[in-house]
């Protein structure tokens, strides 16, 4: 198996095309967990959502949402490691469509 070495500070922000060229949203935060000695990438969480899990408000940022009378609060995807194409680090991409990542998010 070839490993990359990715700066994932770098990964931060960075906007998410699907497979058909459709902004999904931004990468806001990356899930790791160790395994021995290494730490693997379990998955990435992208939009407005993750945002409030970044900087640890996920409850506060909802109670204040909804005191603004927000009807809908958009809770951005849930991307699996090996559904984001980073083969180039500057444009990741999805694997799939946004369709098929909404299904995938939906069924987990």
């Amino acid at each position: 198996m070839t490993t990359h070495e990715i700066h994932l500070e770098l990964l931060l922000g960075k906007q998410v095309l699907d497979s058909t060229g459709k902004a999904i949203g931004r990468i806001e935060e990356i899930c790791a967990e160790q395994q021995g000695e290494e730490w693997v990438i379990k998955e990435y969480l992208i939009g407005y959502a993750a945002i409030l899990e970044r900087l640890s408000a996920w409850n506060i940022g909802i109670g204040i949402l909804n005191l603004l009378g927000a009807q809908k609060i958009y809770d951005g995807y849930t991307v699996p490691w090996d559904m984001l194409d980073l083969t180039d680090p500057q444009k990741p991409r999805l694997h799939c469509s946004l369709d098929e990542l909404k299904s995938k998010n939906t069924n987990s």
